[in-house]
């Protein structure tokens, strides 16, 4: 799938700078849920031993929401909030990807109020779910 931005303005809709960027692509973006997709790369600080981390799916699935928020702010030609990861429930980790396989995740979002957001969602890899969960951000200030 092609990115709706460039690889460039994701980088700038983030909060988080390299080495640390966890989302190559925005695929597809509405105002209640986000399609984004990371290629793992051997230079990538959650892939040990050819593996990308616990850490490091959970951290993509934050920084999804986060290109929710700054793609909305984007648009509306504004600078986009930090936010920050409040709680994340009913995580489920089934399985590491590998070194050179794509990330694709999709985050609903299911409440927004006065800078707090509660999203759903799935991350895949080859068309099979390997994290599941639920977050709540807040945005700061």
């Amino acid at each position: 799938m092609q990115s709706i931005i460039s690889f460039e303005k994701v980088k700038e809709l983030l909060p988080q700078k390299f080495p640390f960027v966890m989302v190559h692509k925005l695929l597809e973006h509405d105002e209640d849920s986000i399609i984004t997709s990371l290629l793992i790369e051997e230079d990538n600080i959650f892939c040990h031993n050819g593996v990308f981390s616990e850490s490091g799916l959970i951290e993509h699935l934050a920084q999804s929401v986060a290109l929710h928020t700054g793609y909305d702010f984007f648009v509306k030609n504004e600078a986009a909030p930090v936010g920050y990861i409040g709680t994340i429930n009913n995580l489920t980790i089934s399985k590491l990807p590998k070194l050179g396989q794509t990330l694709q995740t999709n985050v609903k979002i299911v409440t927004e109020f006065m800078g707090v957001t509660l999203v759903e969602g799935e991350v895949t890899c080859e068309d099979e779910v390997v994290l599941s969960a639920k977050m709540k951000t807040f945005i700061a200030g």
